[in-house]
């Protein structure tokens, strides 16, 4: 993924916006199982009630909790409330809390201070907190020993949700007969108790103090209810927002990065000559620019998405966890190492898999082209049959290692959920005797149970990575070739212009020629010069260097010695586009385009007007087949021409070059599909269409160039003669023994 990285960087703003949904995302995911817990322990447990320093407090009910609060806490306690009655009260405000506080005119009140700030309502609560449940720690224990009878016992449920305060109240004056040591032992006691449990105590002697005064406390715990569950929806919806924000960032990236690769692919594809082609392949081209790409839009969309999520979910849900109960942090450790394992299992098992999967889609995408391709050759040799099973066998290489890929991502799924339930068990197991023993709330238990199942599936994205990184990394190697791979024609650092008007005088100095790998030149020591108005044609057996030879002018390939030269330059020192455009080309085979007639021809001058694709048309001997189709110049052409005869095709070919109206034609062989009537008339035809432009035409017939001004003889890559037919047949023995093979002594006479 490195080597086209550059690729993300367009999209860093995308990225970065990603980053911080997934922020966003993650904390109202981390804070969801809070507000779960909140809802269970307070607005169930605790009936709604949140605090433990009351709002409002019985006189009796002040005196008894400062009872066992330390001299810090009980200052801080007498000093945070002040007595409500009509004489400390204005009318206003002395009405308002009877409506909230009926009891409160039967007996005296005390209300908390509305002006202290959050740290002071921190301290008591805490306070509180503490001496509640240092009473029922210290009631408990009398309950125990039957030191007050029966009072005590009923008093010491500190659990019920009705308790009777006032009840609890009149022992206040047993309870401070008793000895100093043992109060001051159950307020320590209470200093060490987890502060949650602390409040959920407190919560219920304030529960109780609000009855005393005759509050509505259903009400207070259908109000927390609907603002905690309001909380929780509101954060669902933001959750939604997110995700869908974070989906788009990374399908926008993914897409755009796709839309980028194909398009460097394609350019650099197109600018690669036959030895870039021959060392690739056409297919594996095809699947590098398709299939790899796809593997790679996949990893940018979910993958950098799950790579920076799952730690962040991770991590989170961690530290959320530890909060909730440290103490069965080994819990989590003991599922993080089991997940770990499995992973690297998987991993070990994948990966050399998802490394050979590519290249097997390159084999099936080479045995399917060829086999549609060469169709007709299949079904006359009648090796179906061959064919069908050579298909087979690739299709069921890749197949197995797919398959073996899902069974090991199948097998890996149900133990993922067998460790995460498990892991669930043991949670409820452990966290129901620290229920038992009052070290821990239900709520914080439920909590913990979700924040452990939020670190497991961040390992288990994590473990998706395994089937996702390993295929996208392999696909980025293979695309990174492509883009990496220098074509080995070049444009020089400051080509040169070529001379106006072109005259197209073609010159081969000395050239030789050697494919890339091979050992022995193709083309040896090859001289001659093609002048304007004048034919010269290439004629040789066999493998003698002919197309290679044509191939050298327009650059498909460039020289290994000697030179190639346009009016006098090396076209080499020519930009490739400048030297292309002075030339009209026909390649050896007849290839057309999808589309129509008038698109083909107009492949050449895309600017060309009717009547010059018309007279291209003519002088290509193609206007009388075109003039008989229904829609003429408009008829469809399907793709690579099959609807088409494949004389039909050439011709058409030729003509497409002849709109260019270049200053130099090659032809490649282009008139072996036409028979020999039409191939004297395109000939006599094109000799008044390229009267000024120097004409090249590699040709196997004697016929086809026996009037050319010039012919050049190749045996074995070497020139074997120069001259006109009737010379070569004097002073070349290769001719001659091509001539005569071919025409008959009236022919040759």
């Amino acid at each position: 993924m490195l080597r086209i990285k550059r690729y993300l960087k367009p999209y860093l703003g995308f990225a970065l916006a990603m980053v911080l949904l997934m922020f966003l995302q993650a904390t109202v995911d981390l804070n969801l199982p809070n507000l779960m817990s909140d809802l269970v322990n307070v607005g169930i447990q605790q009936g709604g009630i949140s605090e433990a320093a009351p709002r409002a407090i019985p006189a009796n009910g002040l005196r008894l909790m400062t009872f066992f609060m330390n001299e810090e806490d009980r200052a801080l306690a007498e000093s945070s409330y002040q007595l409500a009655s009509a004489e400390t009260m204005d009318a206003a405000a002395w009405k308002e809390f009877q409506s909230m506080w009926p009891g409160a005119a039967k007996q005296p009140a005390w209300q908390r201070d509305d002006a202290l700030d959050g740290a002071a309502l921190q301290k008591l609560d805490g306070a509180f907190g503490r001496s509640a449940y240092a009473m029922a720690s210290l009631l408990r224990s009398l309950a125990r020993t039957d030191t007050f009878g029966v009072e005590a016992a009923g008093a010491a449920d500190v659990q019920t949700r009705s308790m009777d305060m006032g009840q609890l109240a009149s022992l206040l004056p047993m309870l401070e007969q008793l000895p100093a040591e043992a109060v001051q032992q159950a307020i320590e006691e209470a200093a060490a108790t987890p502060e949650s449990m602390q409040s959920q105590t407190a919560a219920v002697f304030v529960k109780g103090f609000y009855l005393q005064l005759g509050a509505d406390t259903d009400a207070i715990q259908t109000d927390y209810i609907f603002r905690t569950g309001g909380k929780m929806l509101v954060l669902a919806l933001l959750l939604a927002v997110c995700a869908v924000s974070v989906g788009f960032c990374g399908s926008r990236m993914g897409a755009g990065v796709a839309r980028d690769l194909r398009r460097d692919i394609f350019a650099r594809v197109t600018s690669f000559t036959n030895n870039e082609f021959d060392r690739f392949g056409t297919a594996s081209l095809i699947t590098r620019s398709t299939n790899d790409v796809m593997q790679i839009q996949g990893f940018v969309t979910m993958g950098l998405r799950t790579m920076c999520y799952a730690p962040i979910i991770g991590v989170g849900g961690a530290f959320m966890a530890l909060r909730k109960s440290s103490s069965m942090s080994w819990i989590i450790v003991l599922a993080v190492v089991i997940i770990l394992c499995l992973i690297g299992t998987v991993g070990a098992l994948l990966m050399p898999r998802f490394k050979l999967m590519q290249k097997l889609v390159d084999k099936l995408n080479l045995v399917s082209r060829e086999n549609l391709s060469g169709m007709m050759v299949i079904r006359a040799f009648a090796t179906q049959q061959f064919e069908e099973e050579r298909f087979d066998k690739t299709n069921r290489d890749l197949t197995a290692v797919n398959l073996f890929g899902s069974r090991v991502m199948a097998t890996m799924m149900p133990v993922m959920m067998l460790v995460m339930n498990g892991v669930s068990l043991l949670i409820v197991w452990v966290g129901g005797h620290q229920i038992a023993n009052a070290t821990m709330q239900v709520g914080d238990m439920m909590a913990f149970i979700q924040y452990t199942m939020q670190i497991i599936m961040s390992f288990l994205m994590i473990s998706m990575m395994f089937v996702m990184a390993p295929r996208a990394s392999v696909s980025a190697g293979r695309i990174a070739d492509v883009l990496e791979s220098e074509s080995s024609v070049r444009d020089a650092a400051q080509p040169q212009k070529l001379p106006r008007p072109v005259q197209g005088v073609v010159e081969f100095r000395d050239v030789s020629f050697r494919y890339e790998g091979a050992d022995e030149n193709v083309l040896e020591h090859v001289s001659f010069t093609a002048r304007p108005g004048q034919t010269t044609a290439f004629i040789g057996s066999t493998g003698s260097g002919k197309s290679t030879l044509i191939n050298l002018i327009p650059r498909f390939y460039d020289v290994t010695e000697g030179s190639v030269l346009l009016d006098g330059m090396d076209v080499r020192t020519l930009s490739q586009h400048e030297l292309r455009e002075a030339i009209g080309y026909v390649p050896q085979k007849g290839v057309l385009f999808s589309g129509d007639i008038n698109s083909n021809l107009r492949y050449g001058d895309a600017d060309a007007s009717p009547e010059t694709l018309r007279e291209a048309a003519e002088t290509a001997q193609a206007a009388e087949f075109i003039d008989e189709l229904p829609e003429g110049f408009a008829t469809a052409i399907s793709q690579g021409g099959t609807n088409v005869s494949g004389g039909q095709r050439q011709r058409l070919s030729i003509a497409r070059a002849l709109v260019k109206k270049a200053p130099v034609y090659l032809f490649d062989d282009t008139f072996s599909a036409l028979d020999f009537k039409t191939d004297a008339a395109l000939r006599k035809a094109l000799k008044r269409y390229t009267s000024n432009a120097t004409v090249l035409i590699v040709a196997q017939r004697v016929s086809t160039i026996m009037y050319a001004e010039q012919i050049v003889v190749l045996d074995e890559g070497r020139v074997a003669g120069i001259g006109t037919h009737k010379e070569l047949l004097q002073t070349c023995p290769t001719y001659r023994e091509i001539a005569e093979s071919q025409l008959s002594k009236e022919e040759l006479a």
